[in-house]
């Protein structure tokens, strides 16, 4: 399983990221996570999918903020490459159109057409979702830090859609894509 995290980065030698099977650079020429974001995210998402092949696709470098064709340069790349699950946690101010060829994306609502879209819920335990009204919802939270107030901890909608990243990977290893949908929503009945 491909999956391309589209984020400011990762850092590899993050203890709860592991191996990075590649990426590319969309504003520099690396991609490193100097900002700690995509990193973060990468981490829920291996918590769900230990043996996924994470690809970094940096559209952050210095500020989580880029401009509208720099994300439509990262999916692009992202179809090209054959990925088979993105994680797009970004917002935007106006849609993306679809982009033929991509795979299945898991976003907050309102970015692109035919995503999984996916809000936060404070009360969504860290190992479950659910769907509503035409909506996703999870867990805010990456994984706990020993130590670290659950509250103190990173969160919000960002690791949201990265746990449902992880829901949707694990889906996906035993459905076909045109299924994930229905299955996911299936899967959200069973588990309220």
């Amino acid at each position: 399983m491909k999956i391309a995290i589209v984020d400011s980065g990762i850092h590899a030698d993050h203890p709860h990221v592991g191996r990075v099977a590649g990426g590319v650079g969309i504003v520099c020429e690396d991609y490193l996570d100097r900002l700690g974001h995509g990193t973060a995210v990468a981490g829920a998402i291996r918590e769900r999918a230990p043996y996924a092949d994470l690809y970094a696709v940096k559209i952050f470098d210095r500020r989580l903020s880029t401009k509208r064709d720099v994300l439509i340069r990262a999916l692009e790349w992202c179809a090209a490459e054959k990925m088979d699950l993105v994680n797009l946690s970004v917002g935007t101010t106006r849609p993306l159109e679809r982009i033929d060829g991509l795979p299945v994306i898991v976003t907050v609502p309102d970015v692109l057409e035919d995503a999984i879209p996916v809000l936060p819920d404070e009360q969504c335990p860290r190992d479950a979702f659910y769907f509503r009204a035409g909506m996703f919802y999870a867990s805010p939270y990456p994984r706990s830090i020993p130590g670290v107030p659950m509250e103190r901890n990173l969160h919000g909608s960002s690791f949201a859609v990265a746990n449902m990243t992880g829901f949707v990977a694990q889906a996906l290893e035993t459905v076909a894509r045109q299924d994930i949908t229905r299955v996911l929503i299936a899967r959200a009945a069973q588990s309220a």
